[in-house]
């Protein structure tokens, strides 16, 4: 049931955006952090130096005059992403799946060529897509090539996983599912899925599309309601790892399953937003507070406050 009453919202614990904002984000993130997770690329270099895995670095390009380096980056690769540094919601994300002839295949099936290629990086350098519009950087990286237990679950693009991090502990998670109405990107704004997912178990909650109830897949009809994460331990655990990498305390982390290699660290989000509330059907503030009040266990590992998360924050 989707939370339609004040009443049903107080009820169930649902965190608004004010309180998330004075409460959480403001009294729990420091500000001098924020440049750690609102640039990708300053997140990716965070994580390899903390021994967290994310998508390979093909290249970045910072400056207009560096485009020219785009046909050496991308000369024997048939697949890669181009994102930009600090962009938001999922926007200015290329992928790319394949080549034919002189052109690039982008996930949607559409081609692209080389020169509009360039002109989007130019509108990435230019702050097309950044926050505030300012200067930014292109990063080219390895296409993720996610888990086949997705594979009908997913449309043009890879599905990720949102986890809510809280002073280290996982407390809520959502798998968001690619579509072609989002052109192939995980983004809940341009209509991708979020399906709930149970903390203990990572099986679905329910599926929600444009904050409505959905059952099944609008472009593949899978059944939402069968979906369950492999690796799921590995996946919390990534999570809280978050934490003691940024020392934010209130964090979203979104984490793909790649084929290869595992559980990915895809980027951070000082700023998370709220409709994983809707998809898991469970308001964030009792496990906010009971973490909060000093009910949780202090000078946990990473790996305990995934295995506190799992059996005894999904119980609340």
């Amino acid at each position: 049931m989707i939370f339609t009453s004040y009443s049903l919202l107080r009820k169930k614990g649902v965190l608004g955006l004010n309180r998330r904002n004075v409460h959480f984000i403001s009294r729990y993130n420091p500000r001098h952090l924020f440049p750690l997770v609102d640039d990708k690329l300053k997140t990716k270099l965070m994580a390899h130096k903390a021994g967290v895995n994310v998508p390979h670095l093909i290249g970045v390009i910072q400056h207009q005059y560096e485009a020219r380096k785009l046909e050496e980056y991308l000369m024997d690769r048939r697949e890669f992403v181009i994102k930009p540094a600090k962009g938001s919601s999922g926007k200015g994300i290329l992928i790319i799946v394949d080549r034919q002839g002189e052109g690039f295949v982008k996930s949607s099936g559409v081609l692209i060529s080389m020169p509009e290629i360039r002109r989007h990086v130019s509108n990435i350098l230019g702050g097309l897509y950044s926050l505030a519009g300012k200067p930014d950087s292109a990063i080219i990286e390895d296409l993720i090539h996610f888990d086949p237990a997705f594979q009908a679950f997913s449309y043009e693009g890879v599905p990720d996983i949102r986890f809510i991090v809280f002073q280290g502990f996982p407390v809520l998670a959502m798998m968001r599912l690619a579509t072609h109405h989002s052109d192939g990107k995980a983004n809940l704004h341009q209509g991708a899925i979020g399906v709930g997912l149970d903390l203990a178990t990572g099986k679905a909650i329910k599926g929600v599309q444009f904050d409505r109830t959905v059952a099944t897949h609008p472009d593949t009809g899978a059944d939402l309601n069968a979906l369950r994460v492999p690796e799921w331990p590995h996946m919390v655990e990534l999570a809280a790892k978050c934490y003691d990498m940024t020392k934010l305390g209130y964090l979203g982390s979104d984490i793909v399953l790649d084929e290869k290699r595992g559980p990915l660290l895809l980027e951070l989000n000082a700023r998370p937003g709220l409709a994983i509330q809707i998809a898991s059907q469970t308001g964030l503030l009792a496990r906010l507070n009971h973490i909060e009040n000093g009910n949780a266990p202090r000078g946990f590992t990473a790996g305990q406050r995934a295995d506190y998360a799992v059996n005894r924050l999904s119980t609340l």
